[in-house]
C-alpha cells in the first residue's frame, strides 16, 4: 500500500511528534509514504483573508506536484487544516471548471498543471477505512486495556466535507482504540471546536471552549486527537484554563498514531513523546513508556 505524503508546515515545527509517529506507525503497517517533493504551505487559515484565489492556488500547487508523481493517485494528509484546504480545492473544481482554468493560469508561472486527479485523504480516513481492524489487532503487542481514551476529532477533518465520518457524531476512532484494547471515554465533545486560532485573537472565547472539552474529559486517562491545532490548544493552555476555571483539568493530549504506535510496541523515541508538552507520570506508567 503506497500513498503520497503531505506533512504540511505544522508537522515540521510544533507538531513534529505527529510527523514522527505517523511515519513510524504507517511503516509498521507496511504502508509506504512518498513525501511530495518541493511542497509548500497550503495557506493554513491566513491565506483567504489576503486573497481567495491565493487560498486555493496554494493547495492546488501541492496537488499539481502530486500529479507529477507516477503510480500513485492518493495523498495522505495528517494535519486537519491542511486536509481541509486540499480537500476544498478538490471539491470546488469538480463543480467549477472556470475555477480550474484560473488556477492553471496561476500555476502556469511554475510550468505546473492541475487536473484534479489526485484523491485527498486524511490520516484518520486511511487508518479507519483503508486498513483492516484485524491488521491493527494483529500488530498490537502491548494491550492498552488499563486506559480510557477520549477521542477528539475537532472541526476541520469532519466539516464541511463529511467524507469518511459523521460530523455531528463521529465514530471512526472508537474501533481503532478498541482494537488495541483501550476503553473509549463516552462524551459528546469529540466534534466540538477547540477555538482554533481564536486563542490568539479572542482568547476568552477559546478558553471557554477548551474548558468545556477538558472538563468533559474527566475520567479519561488521555485525550487523543488528529489535529495539530487542537492538540496545541488542549495541551499548551491547560494552565491558563485551570487558573480561569479554578479547578484541576490537567490531562495528557496525544496524537492518535502515538497511542496506536505504543500499542504496536514502538519506542517512545520513535513516536516523539519527548516533544509532547505534557504526558503525565500516571499515563507513562500505564503505557509502560
Amino acid at each position: 500500500m503506497n500513498y503520497l505524503y503531505y506533512p504540511g508546515c505544522s508537522l515540521e515545527g510544533p507538531a513534529r511528534e505527529y510527523d514522527l509517529s505517523t511515519r513510524a506507525l504507517l511503516n509498521s503497517l507496511d504502508v509506504s509514504l512518498t513525501e511530495l517533493p518541493d511542497w509548500t504551505c497550503c495557506g493554513a487559515t491566513a491565506a483567504e483573508s489576503v486573497s481567495y484565489l491565493l487560498s486555493l492556488a496554494l493547495p492546488a500547487r501541492v496537488l499539481a506536484i502530486a500529479e507529477r508523481v507516477d503510480d500513485c493517485d492518493q495523498v495522505v494528509v495528517p494535519c486537519s487544516s491542511c486536509y481541509l484546504n486540499l480537500k476544498k480545492v478538490e471539491e470546488k473544481v469538480k463543480k467549477d471548471p472556470a475555477l480550474l482554468e484560473k488556477l492553471n493560469i496561476v500555476l502556469g508561472a511554475e510550468d505546473l498543471s492541475f487536473t484534479n486527479s489526485t484523491k485527498v485523504k486524511h490520516l484518520l480516513e486511511v487508518l479507519s477505512k483503508d486498513i483492516c481492524l484485524d491488521t491493527i489487532q494483529k500488530k498490537t503487542k502491548k494491550n492498552l486495556a488499563s486506559l480510557t481514551i477520549a477521542p477528539y476529532y475537532g472541526c476541520q477533518c469532519l466539516r464541511p466535507y463529511s467524507v469518511f465520518d459523521d460530523p455531528e457524531v463521529p465514530t471512526t476512532m472508537g474501533p481503532l482504540l478498541k482494537a488495541v484494547g483501550a476503553k473509549v471515554h463516552q462524551w459528546g465533545m469529540g466534534p466540538k471546536c477547540c477555538g482554533a486560532s481564536q486563542m490568539t485573537t479572542k482568547s476568552d472565547i477559546a478558553v471557554n471552549y477548551i474548558t468545556d472539552i477538558l472538563r468533559a474529559a474527566k475520567g479519561a486517562d488521555a485525550i487523543v486527537t488528529v489535529c495539530p491545532m487542537c492538540q496545541m490548544n488542549l495541551d499548551a493552555y491547560q494552565e491558563k484554563v485551570c487558573s480561569a476555571a479554578k479547578e484541576d483539568l490537567h490531562i495528557s493530549v496525544l496524537y492518535l498514531p502515538q497511542l496506536l504506535g505504543t500499542a504496536f510496541g514502538l519506542s517512545a523515541e520513535e513516536l516523539g513523546y519527548d516533544l509532547n508538552l505534557s504526558v503525565s507520570k500516571n499515563l507513562k506508567q500505564k503505557m509502560k513508556l
